[in-house]
């Protein structure tokens, strides 16, 4: 086990006094103790919080070992001094470490430094100073559940037992960190409707948005010391329900040839689009004002980072956009419409915009609560909208916490002028994704009203996304966020999974290089995951990183945010619970240039190979069905697709690599038809235990994000029990006729090799010595790709054909 805290700052005796005395650790008489001995049994009385009575506190203390044979009680009552093994044997067990299993009461420190968890600089013997400083260092570690200790005290009602009396302060900074001082019990559920600048379902008014707000009681405009607040702002289309049986229902038919583009000259200017907001309705004239929401809500799909925030002195929202139940509008998928339905939220919350308490009465109402300071998070379609805003430069959104965010659309649903669908959703388009989420279909009589504006609307985005070409054209380029991005005016922190095959990696890494031309503060953090969240992690402390950077940005609070985080962070493929600091994610690697035909590949060189894309009906009904299978055989030693594929090996390396940024493989290739498909596949060969594809529940609702609060399961990536043979590390996939760019089409002529430059999925990866690195050259890719089974035939030579590995330096 091995735990990584990057988010605590190195804080002077001074201010550790401070900040101890103002959370009520440190009690003036406390403050007194010259006795080392005495001073840290009185932390540790103060420390079982939920029982009151000293005898009961005291039981409890004698549970702690602070040596082979004397328990922390006892030890406190017979010693003069606090030894530093003594200290922190009793420090493990707090933070939920166990003797014997865990550690071993002769060598705390020895354990400590095995787990990467922090020691105070303090010697054998503890004064009373070093004493404090200890005790505040600990408070800020981790503890074996996943949250610091101070998070663990506030989950068991160490800040509660003040709520009623008023002595703590609101909001609390602890370490930098805001603290869980707002009682969750209490928290007030408004819902408000936001009036927008669209009129997307055409029926001549602006378009409402519904708007779902969780803030702090103290936040009441009646109180003597209300208070204003930042804001965390979740867009989420699936927020209000989604409509999934139309959607499958909907679902494209990928068992299809790929047939001929004739050649096009097209330009980059002539697909490059603009946008101008056509002129909206007037506003709503307000027939009043309130403070005093009318509407409210008992349960919202929340995120629980969202929730950890909650009890810290943030509010939260939630809005589902245009077209979802409760707003107006309907879908678009990705365009500026969305966007700005999305930035309407921004404009209320910063007191630029009217809402309203319902969608007859116009009686409007004012965001009085938020202090004009915004962030945007969550992951997948959420974290692409928080993108979106971002790149509008939106006044008040200070931060956007992209997690596996889509920065161009077109890279979702394509690739190189190929139909690629994103892992696991074949068949899925930009009109089946907004079916999905035109969640206001479900209110049959709102429905009505709309139903034929929508029907239209699909019919357009079918026809703009144009599944026959796979070509980018102007509907994606409505869609392309990248574009924008020296609009941004908000810090952005970036977080992707290096095996997200939903949402690619590309999009974070090209967002991450874009950014680097604007002047915002950016960071980047790498995981082993797919498409998940990774805020409940044992090994990371990612909670108390934005805790870090939140009450940086939101609360302005001088915390060093900006300095103390890594810019990039990256998990580790093969020592599990690894995390290591980075400059930068392909900033500047060194390009390793192999030919597929020298002897790196560890065969007999070969002028030129060829493969096959056809499969008799009985394989391709298989493969169809069970992509798993698939991948299997493409990807085995031995394999029944041997025909279907070429595959080359290099010799067992002899030290580790490490890949850092976008590989690339330049083709000699060619087709015996008028079309073509190539697909690109780099691959890690071993017989190794890896890692786990999904991340281990260590313990079911083992993280706690407030007191009597919401809920998160424990979890961990662990090494698999069993050895697998391979591990694809990046692919790539092109239409042979969309050999210059994604939007013109190349004449393709039978027999005739052409030249082709593809880039394979941008990745951070750790390659073993004693692996060897595998490419495999195949045509349909049956979990992503259109599946023709067309009789056609590939060669590629060798001798003109190369791979380009970006290789991180000075490992």
């Amino acid at each position: 086990m091995k735990i990584n805290q990057f988010a605590i700052i190195d804080t002077d005796h001074e201010q550790i006094i401070k900040e101890l005395k103002m959370i009520r650790f440190l009690s003036p008489r406390a403050l007194k103790m010259a006795d080392p001995v005495m001073l840290w049994r009185n932390f540790l009385l103060k420390f079982y919080i939920e029982h009151q009575g000293r005898a009961t506190r005291i039981e409890k203390v004698k549970g702690l070992m602070a040596t082979d044979t004397q328990d922390a009680y006892e030890y406190t009552t017979k010693h003069r001094s606090v030894s530093k093994q003594a200290f922190y044997n009793v420090a493990l067990q707090l933070l939920g470490f166990e003797v014997d299993e865990d550690f071993h009461l002769n060598a705390p420190i020895a354990a400590l430094e095995e787990m990467g968890l922090p020691v105070a600089q303090v010697g054998d013997e503890l004064n009373a100073d070093d004493l404090i400083d200890a005790w505040y260092l600990l408070l800020n570690t981790r503890t074996k559940n996943g949250q610091s200790l101070i998070d663990y005290l506030a989950s068991q009602g160490y800040y509660a037992q003040y709520f009623t009396d008023n002595v703590l302060p609101q909001p609390l900074f602890f370490n930098g960190k805001a603290q869980a001082v707002f009682d969750t019990r209490q928290l007030i559920h408004d819902v408000v409707y936001v009036e927008s600048d669209l009129d997307s379902d055409r029926d001549g008014k602006r378009d409402l948005l519904k708007v779902e707000v969780l803030r702090p009681a103290e936040t009441e405009p009646d109180l003597d010391n209300s208070l204003t607040v930042p804001v965390i702002y979740t867009a989420s289309p699936y927020n209000q329900g989604t409509n999934d049986t139309a959607g499958e229902q909907m679902m494209h038919r990928v068992n299809r040839s790929l047939t001929p583009k004739p050649a096009s000259k097209i330009t980059k200017e002539a697909i490059t689009t603009s946008f101008t907001l056509p002129t909206p309705p007037k506003p709503r004239e307000a027939t009043g004002t309130t403070s005093t929401a009318e509407e409210t809500f008992a349960h919202t799909s929340s995120y629980t980072l969202n929730d950890y925030f909650l009890a810290r002195g943030f509010a939260v929202v939630y809005a589902a956009g245009i077209g979802t139940k409760g707003s107006d509008g309907i879908r678009t998928t990705g365009s500026e419409l969305e966007t700005l339905s999305t930035t309407a939220i921004i404009e209320w919350l910063t007191g630029d915009r009217p809402a309203y308490t319902n969608k007859v009465d116009d009686i409007q109402i004012d965001a009085f609560w938020s202090n004009h300071n915004v962030a945007m998070t969550g992951r997948s379609y959420l974290g692409t909208l928080a993108t979106a805003a971002a790149t509008t430069g939106v006044k008040g959104l200070k931060t956007a916490i992209v997690e596996a965010g889509i920065s161009n659309w077109y890279d979702y649903y394509r690739e190189n002028g190929l139909v690629i669908a994103p892992l696991g959703f074949q068949g899925e388009d930009a009109d089946v994704l907004a079916e999905e989420t035109f969640s206001r279909q479900k209110i049959a009589g709102n429905y009505r009203k709309v139903q034929g504006v929508w029907e239209d609307q699909l019919e357009q985005i079918t026809d703009g996304q144009d599944r026959r070409t796979g070509n980018y054209n102007t509907f994606w380029d409505h869609r392309n966020y990248l574009k924008n991005v020296k609009n941004v005016k908000a810090d952005m922190f970036i977080v992707h999974g290096l095996n997200d095959w939903n949402v690619k990696t590309s999009h974070a890494f090209n967002l991450w290089n874009a950014l680097k031309d604007t002047k915002v503060t950016q960071k980047l953090i790498l995981h082993q995951g797919k498409h998940i969240y990774i805020n409940n992690f044992r090994s990371l402390d990612f909670n108390e990183m934005m805790n870090l950077w939140l009450s940086n940005k939101l609360y302005e609070i001088n915390n060093g945010a900006n300095e103390v985080l890594p810019d990039t962070l990256v998990q580790d493929n093969v020592s599990p619970d690894t995390w290591t600091e980075e400059n930068d994610w392909g900033g500047d690697p060194e390009i390793h240039h192999t030919h597929l035909n020298d002897g790196t590949w560890g065969q007999a060189a070969i002028d030129v190979e060829s493969y096959s894309d056809y499969l008799n009906k009985t394989e391709f009904e298989l493969y169809s069905n069970d992509i798993k299978q698939w991948e299997k055989d493409m990807m085995a030693n031995e394999s029944p697709l041997e025909n279907n594929r070429i595959r080359l090996l290099t010799q067992q390396i002899t030290q580790a690599h490490y890949l850092d940024g976008q590989p690339s493989v330049d083709l000699k290739i060619s087709s015996n038809a008028e079309v073509g498909m190539v697909s690109v596949a780099l691959v890690d060969y071993a017989e190794a235990k890896r890692l786990t594809e999904d991340p281990v529940v260590l313990k079911a609702n083992g993280i706690d994000t407030g007191f009597r609060w919401r809920f998160d399961d424990l979890k961990e990536f662990q090494l698999d029990s069993h050895v697998t043979p391979y591990k694809v590390i990046s692919i790539g996939h092109m239409n042979l006729q969309n050999r210059t760019n994604a939007y013109q089409n190349d004449e393709l002529k039978p027999n005739k090799f052409y030249s082709v430059h593809l880039n394979l999925q941008p990745s951070f990866y750790h390659l073993p010595a004693g692996h060897r690195l595998g490419l495999v050259i195949f045509g349909t890719d049956m979990a992503t790709s259109i599946r023709g089974n067309q009789d056609i035939e590939y060669k590629v030579d060798l001798t003109k054909s190369q791979l380009n590995l970006p290789v991180k330096k000075h490992v």
